[in-house]
């Protein structure tokens, strides 16, 4: 924590080093993008694209969740989706999944979630459609391979209830907004994206 801190309280000197560049970023700020990713500390949504302060916007949950409607009315996710479209004027959104999360693991082990009673109610939001939709797993499936799946399960399931908020459904009727599903390897790196044909793919 002691260099994180000492980081921090430095970073001013950075800032001004760099010119007019963080200056600018005081006047607005005109985001590429939304992306919506987990909390996981492994999952660094700017590292992973590259982009400089004030070019994407992050939405980071457990699991990288978006709450249905009925359940999203007072919700900081569906506050952030609303302004990124509605007030920033974003057109692509992307909602990024990773290997080794641990939301999904635990809906995928049934792990025992009673020691945390937020998480459980969290992640019950997604629960009935993703464990009623992981195909059957063969004997010669690894827990990754199934843990995989259902992480990508979980983009697709995502991103389908993205489709359901109003804002989004209007933007997607007249082909203003741009949808991606992604898939990150933390151990190395590799990027899937979501194809039409309903697959992640290394791209």
């Amino acid at each position: 924590m002691q260099a994180l801190l000492e980081h921090a309280r430095s970073f001013h000197q950075q800032v001004s080093d760099a010119g007019d560049t963080y200056r600018r970023l005081a006047d607005g700020q005109d985001p590429q993008a939304l992306v919506i990713s987990c909390s996981d500390s492994r999952v660094v949504p700017s590292l992973i694209t590259g982009a400089c302060p004030g070019e994407i916007f992050e939405l980071r949950n457990a699991g990288n969740i978006v709450p249905p409607r009925w359940a999203a009315d007072a919700s900081g996710e569906v506050a952030t989706i609303e302004y990124a479209l509605n007030v920033l004027g974003i057109r692509d959104i992307v909602i990024c999944g990773h290997s080794h999360c641990g939301a999904m693991d635990a809906l995928a082990s049934g792990r025992d979630l009673s020691l945390l009673p937020g998480v459980d109610a969290w992640l019950s939001l997604v629960r009935p459609a993703l464990t009623s939709r992981t195909p059957d797993d063969s004997d010669s499936d690894s827990d990754s391979d199934s843990l995989e799946r259902l992480v990508q399960l979980n983009v697709v399931h995502q991103l389908a209830t993205l489709g359901t908020y109003p804002v989004v459904r209007d933007l997607l009727d007249d082909d203003l907004l741009r949808l991606h599903g992604w898939y990150y390897r933390v151990d190395t790196g590799e990027l899937h994206e979501l194809g039409e044909d309903g697959t992640f793919a290394p791209h």
